[in-house]
């Protein structure tokens, strides 16, 4: 599923991604009441992710990342599909090493902010502890 157009700008630590699927009846996180704001989490993970295939070195896979948290979240809309025609998905990294990411993301319309928060991300699991049972 990708819900986003395409990538408007980014460079190593921001990226701004744009979308029109937010109004698209067949949106697969839709439900009977439209396109609930919490949505836009989805979109701004999805921002995330190809910021994190944007940086990846060339000729090398991009890491799998798994959004592990989702924090001071805030938003000012009760959906996004009653929106305007299109939506602007922000999210700027603001620490990570080789195993975790924190972002802040940002969904607007126009200028208007219609959802913000800080999402944790984890590129690598961590490794499995082995458990080791002895019998006596």
């Amino acid at each position: 599923m990708c819900l986003l157009e395409a990538v408007r700008y980014w460079d190593d630590t921001e990226i701004q991604c744009y979308a029109h699927s937010h109004r698209a009846l067949d949106n697969p996180l839709r439900n009977a009441h439209g396109l609930p704001i919490s949505a836009g989490i989805e979109y701004a993970a999805q921002a995330m992710a190809v910021h994190g295939a944007l940086l990846a070195p060339p000729h090398q896979l991009p890491q799998v990342g798994y959004l592990t948290s989702v924090r001071n979240v805030q938003w000012s809309a009760s959906r996004l599909d009653d929106t305007g025609a299109e939506i602007t998905v922000q999210a700027s990294r603001i620490s990570g090493n080789e195993v975790s990411l924190l972002y802040d993301f940002r969904v607007l319309c126009h200028e208007r902010l219609l959802l913000c928060g800080r999402a944790g991300v984890m590129t690598q699991p961590p490794a499995a502890t082995k458990i080791i049972l002895a019998v006596l």
